[in-house]
């Protein structure tokens, strides 16, 4: 039986299918929007490596400053019914960047100020639905129902790229942005749809920085954590510098048009599509750190893959270097989360989700980098930039006690 038929015959509630269609709805908008914008800033509004850099720094600020306070909202309140709140956030983003691109008024800022916002319901979405998955399936159940997430949310980056820059390359900006729209309209309803358990919340609201306390003392003490969190940190810098240069650079560098360049960066997804099949063979078959440890060392690999197209600039190779970061770390994305889903205490799921996702604060920090050094230097200086990221986050992970994890089921449940 192939992993992918594994994923389709486990049955899971209807709730958590619903919770499942959401995420492939709403990813799907967002990886739309995320890859007509850039190229809209380039074709339509001349936007360099810098320009282009900042805007991405933009729409992942949110990820750094808004993760912490998304978490206590996700440990305090009714989870399903705050992702559908949201979701509406990047509802109205997108339905405001369709206006302004109907009526000739689409400008850098506003780009930047609707991305922000639009990624701020991202960031709710994101912390809010793994700490969701548990309440939804049974523990022995959560490797399956994580990859079926992952599954839904890889489908979107293989096919969000690719329609994003055929519909700007086609008929417009305006159409990308009005079909992201509809779907992430549709990922608001089957979330309110979503028939969450009820949960017992602490009637007593207990100061907020000792919230805030409580997660990060779990996280940053705890033997298997810690190093997750660095190296995921470290991970989404180097890759989101990468990602802020890129599409200048395919365009400029590699004479891509701008289907081809959403195609390239749909390589990204089909990889993710891949080890999401594989994943729960893969999980079955090696023990979990060693699946943990195949994510950042394929990275290093897909690192010098994009390297190589300085001196052969081949979409083709840029391509596989897209699909080896999608494949390795998405196993990475499997694994990582259903240990954090294991050790940790139902209570503290939203703000340890938060952390987690606070890791992807590096992405501005990463989209920085590569505005400074490719406004300053070109692309090329980014890519070199980046690859020393990846091995250094390797060189995180490979020495910790998480890579030396046996089968899932030896490690200790709910416990540091």
């Amino acid at each position: 039986m192939t992993s992918s038929e594994c994923i389709a015959m486990t049955t899971f509630p209807s709730r958590f299918n619903r919770l499942a269609w959401s995420n492939l709805a709403a990813q799907s908008a967002e990886q739309i929007g995320l890859a007509a914008t850039p190229i809209v800033a380039v074709i339509a509004l001349g936007a360099g490596a810098g320009e282009t850099g900042w805007l991405q720094t933009a729409q992942t600020l949110p990820f750094m400053i808004l993760a912490i306070p998304a978490g206590m909202l996700v440990d305090r309140f009714q989870r399903s019914p705050l992702t559908a709140t949201a979701e509406a956030l990047r509802v109205v983003s997108l339905v405001c960047m369709l206006i302004l691109a109907v009526t000739g008024m689409l400008t850098l800022p506003l780009l930047a100020v609707l991305g922000f916002i639009g990624a701020s319901g991202t960031v709710v979405y994101s912390v809010a639905t793994p700490a969701i998955v548990p309440d939804l399936v049974e523990a022995d159940a959560l490797p399956t129902a994580n990859s079926r997430i992952e599954l839904a949310r890889t489908s979107a980056l293989a096919a969000g790229p690719a329609l994003g820059g055929a519909l700007v390359g086609w008929i417009g900006a305006a159409p990308a942005f009005g079909f992201a729209a509809t779907l992430s309209a549709g990922a608001v309803a089957l979330l309110a749809s979503v028939d969450e358990p009820a949960r017992k919340v602490a009637l007593r609201q207990r100061h907020p920085f000792r919230e805030i306390r409580e997660g990060l003392v779990f996280v940053f003490s705890h033997r298997l954590l810690r190093p997750i969190f660095l190296t995921q940190f470290v991970f989404n810098t180097a890759f989101f510098a990468i990602q802020a240069v890129f599409v200048p650079y395919a365009i400029h560098r590699l004479g891509l048009s701008a289907t081809l360049v959403g195609l390239t960066l749909a390589a990204l997804g089909g990889g993710m599509v891949s080890g999401a099949l594989l994943a729960p063979r893969i999980m079955r078959g090696l023990r979990i750190g060693l699946v943990i440890a195949i994510g950042p060392i394929a990275g290093v690999a897909a690192a010098f893959l994009m390297l190589a197209t300085i001196w052969i600039p081949s979409p083709l190779l840029a391509g596989l270097s897209f699909f080896v970061m999608g494949a390795g770390p998405i196993l990475w994305v499997v694994s990582t989360t259903t240990l954090r889903q294991t050790v940790t205490p139902p209570e503290l799921l939203g703000r340890v989700s938060a952390i987690n996702i606070m890791s992807y604060g590096a992405r501005p920090f990463g989209a920085a980098i590569g505005a400074v050094i490719g406004g300053s230097y070109g692309a090329e200086a980014v890519l070199v930039a980046a690859t020393a990221g990846f091995i250094f986050q390797m060189l995180i992970i490979l020495p910790s006690q998480t890579v030396r994890l046996g089968p899932q089921s030896s490690h200790e449940p709910r416990a540091a």
